[in-house]
């Protein structure tokens, strides 16, 4: 049976949770004006916050499993704000490969590095399998040579290396792909320019371009037995990260769409508009009526991402789940906060306000780790028993 009923243990770890997001919601507005400034020890009253509080209690016995738990104090992080909380974490998408599928040589030398993961390309988006980026073996120095071009790279700027996807082999498709380590200030690695963008301003994005990037062949992610292997350092074996981080990135968005409810809440609340849970929906105004299916919407993503988590903490397959609860995750926060503004009108876009913010940068999760598009033909697959032919 399922249970996702915290321990004492627990609420302790999300009441912590919650005292720093409040903390990081202050600087949230300033921030999104002023991107350029932000760097990660800027924040003196967080750091004075962690100082003088006592860690998130690490998991005890009886605790929920620790996917489940780290899902729902991402909820309660990112329901003070999602960039500030972004940009203040030590790791990135690359940290979470690298525990996947790095050797443990490899994670001695690059846990410590903030890590980027580099995946897309101006010719390959929603499709991995296409990434055209090279690398080729050099047999006389022993070095990877890397050559491409990556864009929309998520902590881009701040990160210390990055996860790069190259291919080995054009002709064997998602075959021949696999993941490089390769380090800031490497000869060849250049970051061009970052991005400007709708939402998510504190947090950076970058494009990066390799150019003859030689580094050396210990970095191949997984080592050179990856290679023969098709379930540790190439496509499969880094793909099976996401279905860890998409029920993750599916609990960030649901802490914007939490924020956003509570905020509505708040002022049909002064408003005079009471919320009656017991009548029909034809009973009350229409208000009251649409918060209450944006509660319930909210419910039902939160609920697939418990599931999908709740599965990978037991150690069961949730790579059709973890798909569900980031689908319906990135479509119900869209959903949801640009319900809240169209209830609340004027008060719902003026920047007085963190709502419109929100709406901005909540936009993401549908983004992230694969889109909305692509997280529904794994579910069809999952589902109909498709091949990835049968869905061209």
């Amino acid at each position: 049976m399922i249970d996702f009923t915290p321990t004492e243990n627990d609420l302790a770890a999300f009441e912590h949770a919650r005292a720093g997001a409040l903390i990081c919601r202050k600087y949230a507005r300033y921030y999104d004006e002023h991107e350029e400034e932000m760097a990660p020890e800027t924040l003196p009253e967080t750091d004075e916050f962690y100082a003088n509080h006592p860690e998130i209690p690490p998991p005890g016995a009886g605790d929920t499993s620790m996917l489940t738990r780290m899902a729902r104090i991402s909820m309660i992080s990112y329901w003070g704000d999602y960039t500030v909380r972004l940009r203040r974490e030590s790791g990135g998408l690359g940290n979470a490969a690298l525990e996947a599928a790095g050797t443990p040589e490899q994670k001695k030398k690059w846990t410590g590095l903030c890590l980027s993961m580099a995946i897309t390309e101006p010719g390959c988006g929603s499709d991995p399998s296409r990434v055209s980026t090279t690398a080729v073996l050099d047999e006389e120095t022993d070095e990877w040579i890397i050559n491409g071009e990556k864009i929309f790279v998520t902590t881009g700027i701040r990160a210390d290396a990055v996860v790069l996807w190259a291919t080995l082999d054009k002709s064997a498709g998602r075959g021949g792909i696999k993941s490089f380590l390769i380090e800031k200030g490497t000869p060849g690695f250049d970051v061009p320019h970052k991005e400007k963008k709708l939402g998510i301003r504190a947090d950076d994005t970058a494009a990066y371009v390799f150019r003859d990037c030689r580094i050396p062949r210990a970095n191949l992610l997984g080592g050179d037995e990856s290679v023969a292997r098709k379930d540790s350092g190439g496509f499969r074996g880094v793909m099976k990260t996401f279905n860890m981080t998409r029920p993750l990135t599916a609990a960030m968005g649901l802490g914007l769409a939490e924020a956003s409810l509570d905020f509505t809440r708040e002022q049909l609340e002064a408003a005079g508009i009471e919320l009656d849970y017991m009548a029909g929906f034809g009973t009350q105004i229409a208000a009251a009526e649409r918060f209450m299916r944006l509660e319930a919407l909210f419910e039902a993503s939160k609920l697939t991402t418990m599931q999908a988590c709740w599965l990978a903490g037991e150690g069961k397959p949730n790579n059709m789940e973890s798909s569900v609860s980031k689908a319906h995750a990135g479509g119900a926060v869209r959903a949801i906060t640009q319900g809240c503004i169209e209830i609340l009108g004027a008060m719902g876009v003026s920047r007085e306000n963190l709502l419109e913010k929100w709406t901005r940068d909540c936009r993401i999760t549908d983004i992230y780790e694969g889109t909305g598009e692509i997280q529904r033909l794994i579910i069809a697959r999952g589902l109909l028993d498709y091949t990835r032919a049968d869905l061209k």
